[in-house]
């Protein structure tokens, strides 16, 4: 039997764990967004410095895409608005342990964003195979260096082309890897919620 029989159409991986009452769905709802901006934030924690570009390597992108596809487009998003607000605040969660709107600042905004697009594309079924994975992805990736590099080379002082190639294209690989793991890891979540339900 397929996991779409057994799911309603727009539910997304977290719409799977019980709330009997409303109040108790709102705890739920609430502790997901706190959950996913957590995640995000020690995610991050996870950063290898790129030579030649101000933007790390991080687990931080990968987790925001995973947030807003499990949790949808609503708690992604305020979970990762709770992220960027708690470390613009000073709580030293973003990449390397850093906070503030420094030059990658707009990456944070990206994340922000593309948690909403998966979120939404989850909702329509964007997690279920691998290939709608692979797509949902790669437009949550665009999200974020859409918005990421114009910052970068707004706030670096860098002509656009050259912020793309220090703040996008050393990345291109490791985000390849990220979209593989998330092929393969959310439809499986998928097979095996089907097989419990």
């Amino acid at each position: 039997m397929s996991t779409a029989a057994l799911t309603p159409s727009g539910t997304v991986l977290a719409d799977l764990l019980p709330a009997a009452t409303a109040s108790r769905a709102r705890v739920r709802d609430a502790a997901l967004v706190v959950g996913g901006a957590a995640l995000t934030g020690l995610a991050a924690q996870i950063a290898v410095p790129v030579p030649g570009s101000p933007v790390p390597v991080t687990g931080q992108t990968f987790a925001a895409l995973l947030v807003g596809a499990s949790l949808g487009a609503r708690r992604g998003l305020l979970s990762l608005a709770l992220y960027a607000l708690a470390g613009l605040a000073g709580l030293p969660w973003f990449a390397a342990g850093t906070a503030g709107a420094g030059a990658t600042f707009g990456y944070i905004v990206g994340m922000l964003l593309a948690a909403g697009l998966v979120g939404a594309l989850a909702r329509r079924g964007g997690d279920r195979g691998v290939l709608r994975t692979a797509a949902t992805m790669a437009a949550g990736t665009a999200v974020i260096y859409g918005v990421g590099v114009p910052y970068l080379a707004l706030s670096a002082h860098l002509p656009l082309g050259q912020a793309a190639a220090v703040g996008l294209v050393p990345f291109l690989i490791g985000d390849a890897l990220k979209a593989a793991l998330a092929m393969g890891a959310l439809p499986t979540a998928w097979k095996l919620a089907g097989r419990r339900g």
